[in-house]
């Protein structure tokens, strides 16, 4: 064992300051895009935990985050079956409208505009989400019946088995759904019959973007080459996980949200080199004379800058552990109160190595209190 590590080991007390330092310093970026991309996931779940192996997108179309739907000719869904290896094709409609509960009590009436997200309830269709329980979709097979999600009813002034009005029709409140929140918009899911019966599936000759379910999943990629091949530029053809990507990347790139993250780096940056090059100053102030016994012996004082920077390396990676607890606690956290949380790789990186350079720079503004360590001073 290194003498730096053994020095953490025995007056970790020491350093504490610059381990929890650290760890909030990844905290609060890792906090935010876990929320933003929860957004996302949220928004989009429906999709993420369908059947579907490939989606098809209008050509220009490069994320389903604030594209507007987008709509493809309604001719390329029975087009799409042309490839053998297809064995399912459905659109993914969507639509929103104007909400209004209707209380009870004399209690005032909620209006708002929510996103409505469509599902068919036929028995393990490809854009029937996996983990809907079947009472759930049982329960949608009732014309005007919706479902809505636990953290949404009260933003829509409802509970189960409650009518509101949608676009000036009543739907009734027949499932409540858990994992699905869209923190933007309060959103409700309907069948397709109950969309149709809104008024509200796309028309003209027209289709949502088309979920589709191959035969063999080991061969989503070459059936994603092979349409993306016979799309002569209408669509494009996307497998759910690089869609899903792209949906991270689209909310990240949103300029408010890039601002937000760019000063928490900046802030984190801040904050951990402050405290952190601070505590280890303070530590090896406090060991300055044992520093001093080592020159005495011989050491150069090469080696003991080398030792303060493997110091602050170590105090880096106790920093990055006590940040994925600290993490791991706010995801729980959010979970719990319903909202996913989502960490791309990434980012994960990124801030791992933001981490390390700050303990690093940290070493390296610690390294002048060395000076103090003469052997001479053993002597007073």
């Amino acid at each position: 064992m290194s003498l730096a590590l053994a020095t953490l080991l025995y007056e970790w007390r020491r350093y504490t300051a610059a381990v929890v330092a650290l760890a909030f310093s990844g905290l609060l970026i890792l906090a935010q895009v876990g929320m933003f991309t929860g957004i996302v996931k949220g928004a989009t779940a429906t999709i993420d935990r369908s059947s579907a192996d490939i989606m098809i997108l209008p050509a220009k179309m490069e994320s389903l985050i604030n594209s507007g739907g987008g709509s493809l000719p309604g001719r390329l869904l029975p087009q799409m079956y042309m490839n053998p290896e297809v064995v399912e094709v459905a659109a993914w409609d969507s639509d929103g409208g104007r909400w209004v509960n209707r209380p009870k009590d004399g209690k005032k009436a909620v209006t708002t505009f929510i996103n409505v997200n469509m599902v068919d309830t036929r028995p393990g269709s490809v854009n029937l989400p996996k983990d809907f329980p079947e009472d759930t979709r049982v329960a949608l097979l009732e014309p005007y019946s919706v479902a809505i999600d636990e953290t949404q009813l009260k933003r829509l002034g409802v509970k189960l088995g409650d009518e509101a009005s949608l676009n000036g029709k009543t739907v009734r409140v027949r499932a409540i759904l858990h994992g699905y929140p869209d923190v933007n918009n309060a959103s409700v899911t309907m069948s397709r019959d109950s969309l149709r019966l809104m008024g509200m599936q796309v028309k003209g000759g027209k289709t949502g973007p088309l979920m589709i379910r191959v035969k063999d999943p080991a061969r989503t990629v070459a059936v994603r080459d092979q349409l993306n091949k016979e799309a002569k530029g209408v669509y494009r053809a996307w497998t759910r996980q690089e869609l899903a990507e792209a949906n991270e990347g689209a909310i990240m790139g949103e300029q408010i949200i890039g601002i937000f993250l760019g000063f928490s780096v900046f802030l984190g940056f801040l904050i951990g080199v402050g405290i952190t090059s601070q505590t280890l100053r303070g530590a090896i102030l406090s060991s300055i004379k044992e520093f001093a016994s080592l020159r005495a012996l011989g050491v150069g004082m090469g080696s003991l800058r080398l030792i303060v920077l493997e110091l602050s390396f170590w105090v880096g990676i106790v920093g990055l552990m006590a940040t994925a607890l600290f993490t791991g606690g706010v995801y729980l956290l959010a979970t719990n109160g319903g909202l996913p949380m989502g960490f791309p790789a990434p980012w994960v990186i990124g801030v791992s190595i933001l981490l390390l350079v700050i303990s690093g720079f940290s070493g390296l503004l610690a390294l002048g209190i060395l000076k103090k360590s003469q052997p001479a001073d053993l002597l007073r």
